[in-house]
């Protein structure tokens, strides 16, 4: 298992041409995090992405870039699956991007790897998605090529001896997949550490209405003890990330973990802070993907005015903090990183592309939530999720205007309307616009005192 990762072209070059810090403050945050988990001289510390969709693909390769030249010290892989093909319009785009890049056709013709793109563009050879991704290419992100990855198709291979497993899968596959990798940690002494990438949940109606979170798919599949698995997110376009705009994140979870990954973590243009609020974190991250289309239909339907998405951005966020107050006792604020995440991702994520093109009748509900060069619109379950959960007359709140209970979801107008256009396709996209100029519609500012005033937290709903 040990050697060389597979794709580090100079130890003293990135990829992209920048030149790494040489005063040993990188080596040293290696060696730290191998003390931590107690690695033995020549025992490399095994660091494994499962998944790669852009986020996945992008944080192994910034992984790759900073730390692949101590090859001793340090392993970083990543896992896709096999059998994908690239097919042919991909295949020509890709050939085009190579060839705009010195860099990377330079590169490629020193591998001797550029022949079998060129044979791809001709239609004379089917290109694989596991093979373009070990020279840097990830089917999501083909506009933005990677350092070349050290790619593993076999998951039994991939992640038996890990030691940090970083999952880059999106909410929607994470129960399947790990509980497949739990099948062969059976015979581990010792836990490994697993940092959640993913931003999505599920609702479970019986016995009682709760909430999963992918940390809770995780400790739920693996028997991997929570103090062990950790959530990280911020304001992060993937690609944007990987060519160096600066950006911050937070990484949280139990204190002994988070705050050493913070470090090791932290790069020049990718700030890592820690943070013990796990729930609140990874709640507003499946949030805001909701939002997200919303603000995407928004921006489609109004010709991008700035009125109109404010107007929304204020009743939106007034509903991920109500929502929140229903899930912790005492929510981090929605403030920091939690705001920037929910902002960038309401700008320009997949999830507001995904509503911005629905909007303009460019896609249609019929193609499902998976779409070609995008990956997985996360936003789509997680209405259908936070609908059917916060619908529940168990969950009911009395609301104060009214002075009458009423189900969670009664509070929520804007996740309605999407229920009903994305989940019970009644009405179109432009439904969106008729929640946000219904005149009946409260204040946003009385839906965060309802939740900070009154007592409607439910501590059930996050019960395991």
């Amino acid at each position: 298992m040990g050697g060389t990762a597979e794709g580090v072209i100079d130890s003293n070059v990135y990829m992209n041409g920048s030149i790494p810090s040489t005063n040993g403050s990188i080596e040293e945050k290696v060696d730290e995090l191998r003390r931590l988990f107690g690695k033995a001289e020549g025992d490399p510390l095994r660091i494994v992405c499962v998944g790669a969709g852009a986020w996945g693909s992008v944080f192994a390769a910034m992984l790759q870039d900073a730390y692949g030249s101590f090859r001793d010290k340090i392993q970083i892989r990543i896992w896709r699956r096999a059998g994908r093909s690239v097919d042919r319009a991909t295949a020509e785009h890709l050939f085009e991007v190579i060839n705009s890049r010195e860099d990377v056709l330079r590169r490629l013709i020193r591998r001797c790897a550029y022949l079998k793109y060129v044979e791809g563009r001709l239609g004379d050879r089917i290109l694989y998605a596991d093979e373009i991704l070990k020279d840097g290419f990830c089917l999501n992100m083909i506009d933005t090529p990677l350092c070349p990855l050290k790619v593993v198709t076999n998951m039994q291979e991939a992640v038996w001896d890990a030691d940090i497993v970083i999952n880059g899968l999106p909410s929607t596959e994470t129960r399947e997949v790990f509980e497949e990798i739990s099948r062969y940690w059976k015979e581990r002494i010792s836990f490994p550490v697993i940092i959640s990438l993913a931003k999505g949940i599920e609702a479970e109606l019986e016995p009682e209405p709760r909430i999963v979170t992918p940390t809770q798919m995780i400790n739920r599949a693996t028997g991997i003890p929570m103090e062990n698995i950790l959530y990280l997110g911020g304001p992060n376009i993937a690609s944007e990330i990987y060519n160096k705009e600066y950006a911050n994140a937070r990484i949280c979870g139990a204190e002994k973990w988070r705050k050493p990954l913070a470090r090791f973590l932290r790069q020049p243009h990718f700030i890592v802070w820690d943070n013990g609020d796990l729930v609140t974190h990874e709640v507003m991250g499946g949030l805001k993907n909701v939002y997200a289309i919303g603000a995407g239909m928004v921006a489609a339907l109004t010709n991008e005015s700035a009125t109109s998405k404010s107007v929304y951005f204020a009743h939106c966020t007034s509903e991920m903090i109500f929502i929140t107050h229903l899930l912790a006792e005492e929510p981090e604020r929605l403030a920091g990183p939690l705001l920037a995440d929910t902002y960038v991702t309401l700008l320009k994520g997949r999830n507001a592309w995904y509503g911005q093109k629905l909007a303009k009748g460019e896609i249609n509900l019929d193609m499902g939530d998976s779409i070609k060069g995008k990956g997985m619109i996360q936003g789509v379950s997680a209405v259908k999720a936070f609908y059917e959960l916060l619908s529940q007359s168990r969950l009911n709140i009395v609301h104060p205007n009214e002075n009458k209970h009423v189900a969670p979801v009664e509070l929520c107008p804007i996740l309605q309307k999407l229920y009903k256009i994305l989940i019970l396709r009644e009405v179109s996209s432009e439904g969106i616009l008729q929640a946000l100029r219904d005149q009946t519609m409260n204040d946003p500012r009385e839906r965060i005192e309802i939740a900070q005033r009154h007592a409607i937290y439910r501590p059930s709903l996050l019960r395991k």
